[in-house]
C-alpha cells in the first residue's frame, strides 16, 4: 500500500472527450493502492472556493462513455494572484491532500508550476485538449475523437456540396495550430486546407479552387479558425470577387467538436496516462507530464508542455497537395 494517502484531481482549461476517462483510471487506480482521490470542481476557480468532494468507486464506475468533464471546468483570474493560490493551498490543506493530478493544457500546466514552485505541492499533467498541441506528446486526450466528429461532418457536407455544385469553406478549431484542419482535411477528402502555420494567399487560393473544381461537383475547403486572413466566412468573401458564377458557402462547426463519447483511441490512452500518473506520484515522483510517443508512454518535465505553440509538420500538407490533381478530367 501507498504512503501516500490523499490526491487531488482536476480538469482545466477547454475540456474534451475521455476526460472522464481519465478521472475514472486515477480514482479507480488510486482506490485499488489505498489512496483517496479528491475531485475538484471547476478546475482552479473550485480549488479557490473549497469545492472538493470526495471521489468513490461508484462516482466513476460509469463514465468512460461520457464526454465533457464531470469535475466541471472554468477559468480562474483569482488564480493569477499570489492571494489566491495562498487560498487555494489553504483549502487542499484543509482535505490533507498531498498531490495534483492536472488534465489540461499549458495553461493548467503553468497553474500547477506556480503551486509546486510557491508551495512545493508534487504534479503530474495529463495532456488533455482536442487542440494536439503539447509539446512531448503525440496525441492528447481528446484530438481523436474532435477529429473523426470533423470528419463526420464534412462528409455529410459534401453530400449536399456535390448535390448543388458549391464550394465549402469549413471552419474548425485551432487559433494557434492546424493539426485539427489538417488532419481532417486529409482523411474527409477535402481539396484545400487554411492552417495558421502557413501563408494564405486568396488569389492563388481561388485559382486552385478553379483548378480542382473542372469536372467534379464541389470542393470542400477546410479552414481553421486560427488563419490570418481570417475564418471561414470572412476567407469565403474575400476570395468571392475571384470566382464569379461559383456558389460558395461556408459552416462553421463550433463547439460540436469538442462534444460527445469518446473514442476506444482516447478512452484507452485516458485510462493509460490516469493509472501512470497515481503510479509515479506512488514513486515520488513530480512535475512531470505524461506523453505518449508512438505507442509508448513517456515521462517529461512539465515546463515542456508550456513552451509554446506546437506546428504541423510539412509532410501533411505535401501529402494533401499531392492528391490534387491539376491536369485534365
Amino acid at each position: 500500500m501507498s504512503k501516500l494517502k490523499r490526491i487531488g484531481v482536476l480538469t482545466s482549461g477547454g475540456d474534451s472527450p475521455g476526460m472522464n476517462a481519465c478521472i475514472r483510471a486515477v480514482v479507480k487506480a488510486g482506490i485499488g493502492k489505498g489512496i483517496n482521490v479528491f475531485g475538484i470542481e471547476d478546475g482552479y476557480k473550485g480549488m479557490i472556493e473549497g469545492r472538493i468532494r470526495q471521489l468513490t468507486y461508484m462516482d466513476v464506475n460509469n463514465i468512460i462513455h461520457l464526454g465533457g468533464t464531470i469535475l466541471g471546468t472554468a477559468r480562474s483570474e483569482a488564480f493569477r494572484t499570489l492571494e489566491g493560490r495562498e487560498q487555494a493551498v489553504a483549502n487542499l490543506k484543509k482535505h490533507e491532500i498531498e498531490a495534483l493530478i492536472l488534465i489540461g493544457g499549458d495553461g493548467t500546466y503553468a497553474g500547477g508550476m506556480a503551486l509546486t514552485k510557491e508551495f512545493d505541492i508534487p504534479i503530474i499533467g495529463l495532456p488533455g485538449t482536442i487542440d494536439n498541441d503539447i509539446h512531448g506528446t503525440d496525441f492528447t486526450i481528446g484530438y481523436d475523437t474532435c477529429l473523426n466528429t470533423v470528419v463526420e461532418a464534412v462528409d455529410k457536407i459534401r453530400d449536399t456540396a456535390s448535390s448543388h455544385h458549391r464550394v465549402f469553406f469549413v471552419e474548425v478549431m485551432g487559433r494557434a495550430s492546424g493539426y485539427i484542419a489538417l488532419n481532417s482535411a486529409i482523411a474527409s477528402g477535402a481539396e484545400s486546407v487554411l492552417i495558421p502555420e502557413t501563408l494564405t494567399e486568396i488569389q492563388l487560393l481561388a485559382k486552385e479552387i478553379k483548378n480542382q473544381n473542372k469536372g467534379i461537383r464541389s470542393s470542400i475547403i477546410i479552414v481553421a479558425e486560427g488563419d490570418e486572413e481570417g475564418g471561414a466566412k470572412e476567407i469565403m468573401e474575400k476570395v468571392k470577387p475571384y470566382l464569379e458564377g461559383y456558389e460558395l458557402r461556408y459552416s462553421v462547426l463550433g463547439h460540436i467538436q469538442r462534444g460527445g463519447s469518446p473514442s476506444a483511441f482516447d478512452r484507452i490512452l485516458a485510462t493509460r496516462m490516469g493509472v501512470k500518473a497515481v503510479d509515479l506520484l506512488i514513486e515520488g515522483k513530480k512535475s512531470l507530464m505524461i506523453g505518449q510517443i508512438g505507442r509508448d508512454l513517456v515521462c517529461r518535465n512539465i515546463l515542456e508542455g508550456t513552451t509554446g505553440n506546437v506546428s504541423t509538420d510539412d509532410s501533411g500538407i505535401e501529402l494533401l497537395k499531392s492528391l490534387l490533381t491539376k491536369g485534365n478530367f
